[in-house]
Order: C-alpha cells, then sequence, then structure tokens
C-alpha cells in the first residue's frame, strides 16, 4: 500500500562489476520517502574497499584509492545504514547490481542478508511501461524532464536523489505527492521539501462554486439586433 508506506531509494558505487571477484562497495547514497514523498532524510557515506581502484571504475565515479584511504571501512558504519534501511522496501536502479553489492558485504561481516522481497528494481519497472524504450537513469531523466545538469560523474547520492524523482514518475507522476502527502508525511518532518506543503495547500484550498456561464436575456436580445442587421449572411447562402 502506498498511503503512509516507507521505502528507501539507494544507490551504490564499487570498484567494479561483480562482488564475486572481489569487488567492493566505496560509496552508498540512500534516500527516504513516504508516501511516494521524499522526506528530505538521507543517508551518505564513503568506505575504504581494503583494495586498489581499477582506473576504469574511477572513471566512472571519481573517487580515487588514496580519497578513499582515509574513509572507515564498511564494517564501521553497517549498523548505521542497516539502521538508516530499517525493514522498508529498498529502490534501485538495476537492483540486483546493488542488492548483490550489499548483501556480499553483508556476508563477509556474517550479518543478515537482506531479502530479494524487499527488492524494487526501477529498470523492470520502466521496461513494462516503456517497452523497447532505452531505460538508462540518464534516459529515464530526459524523459520525464529531471534536471540531471549537475551529474557530471556517477555519485550514489545524486543518483538515489534522481532516482526517487524518476520513480515518482514511473509510478503514477509527480500528482501522488500532492495529493498524499498531506495524509502520509507526519507534521514532524520539517525537513521534507516544498513539494508536501504544496500538497497540504491543495488540500485544504477552498473549492469555489462554478461560474454560470449561459447568456442572459439581455444578451441574446442584443444578439438577435445584431444578426438581424447583417447583410447576406454566408449561412443563408447555404444549402
Amino acid at each position: 500500500m502506498v498511503r503512509g508506506m516507507r521505502e528507501i531509494v539507494f544507490d551504490t558505487e564499487t570498484t567494479g562489476l561483480d562482488p564475486k571477484t572481489g569487488d567492493r562497495i566505496v560509496e552508498i547514497g540512500c534516500v527516504e520517502m513516504i508516501g511516494r514523498v521524499a522526506t528530505g532524510e538521507t543517508f551518505h557515506a564513503y568506505y575504504n574497499p581494503e583494495r586498489d581502484m581499477p582506473a576504469e571504475a574511477e572513471a566512472v565515479h571519481g573517487l580515487s584509492s588514496a580519497f578513499l584511504a582515509t574513509k572507515p571501512l564498511f564494517s564501521e558504519s553497517v549498523d548505521a545504514l542497516l539502521g538508516f534501511l530499517g525493514d522498508a522496501p529498498l529502490v534501485a536502479h538495476n537492483a540486483g547490481f546493488d542488492f548483490g553489492f550489499l548483501n556480499a558485504e553483508l556476508e563477509r561481516l556474517g550479518r543478515e542478508l537482506i531479502g530479494l522481497d524487499r527488492m524494487v528494481d526501477t529498470v523492470a519497472l520502466a521496461r513494462k511501461k516503456h517497452p523497447g524504450a532505452k531505460n538508462s537513469l540518464d534516459a529515464l531523466c530526459t524523459r520525464y524532464g529531471v534536471d540531471r545538469s549537475h551529474r557530471v560523474k556517477h555519485g550514489a547520492l545524486l543518483d538515489a536523489e534522481l532516482l526517487a524523482q524518476v520513480y515518482i514518475e514511473l509510478t503514477g507522476g509527480r500528482q501522488i505527492g500532492l495529493e498524499l502527502a498531506s495524509e502520509s508525511i507526519s507534521p514532524s518532518t520539517e525537513t521534507a521539501p516544498a513539494t508536501i506543503e504544496a500538497g497540504r495547500a491543495a488540500a485544504n484550498r477552498t473549492r469555489r462554486d462554478p461560474r454560470p456561464h449561459a447568456a442572459s436575456a439581455e444578451e441574446l436580445a442584443r444578439h438577435a439586433r445584431f444578426i438581424k442587421d447583417l447583410e447576406e449572411p454566408i449561412w443563408q447562402k447555404m444549402p
């Protein structure tokens, strides 16, 4: 059920494509949504992967071995991450990739894995909604008018924020936030974006009765006099 439901949109950056061959997570970004409205609450962390950074991976996200060498290990902040995720459904683009890396890190620590029943894959949603079309994050941002001009390289939190906007479009469009904001978001959510306040305003707006639009008797009389004075109106020449 969407109304009031908490979801986490997340993205990871890694050292490569396969955790089974030793690739690791180096960055994770998470965005909280309630009732498909971003609350403004996020989680973001960089991790020391305890290995080198291949040049091809660094070219994608710009994270160097030198930069990551000063960051904490995944094991040192795993509890903070799991606390933020809670038991919410987890939304990701090509989610099998991100789930694979996340569970590989948890398995390495002997922690409980995240069940695949919590997975929401926006690639699968996009393929269903736009069969045959390009469904990369960039392509979907272009299709839905989501501004990605500041996305020079991949970044986990930035990509999660962009994906949150795309996810709204894939599951009902921007109006879903306006309709549900006033009922789905707790009044204590002070960091919620402007769309929440817009939703509350829309819900509380006073509805006016429709204005009368039929011509008055005086207007009909003036119109009749005007027609009478016309010389050879074109509709009289029609068969």
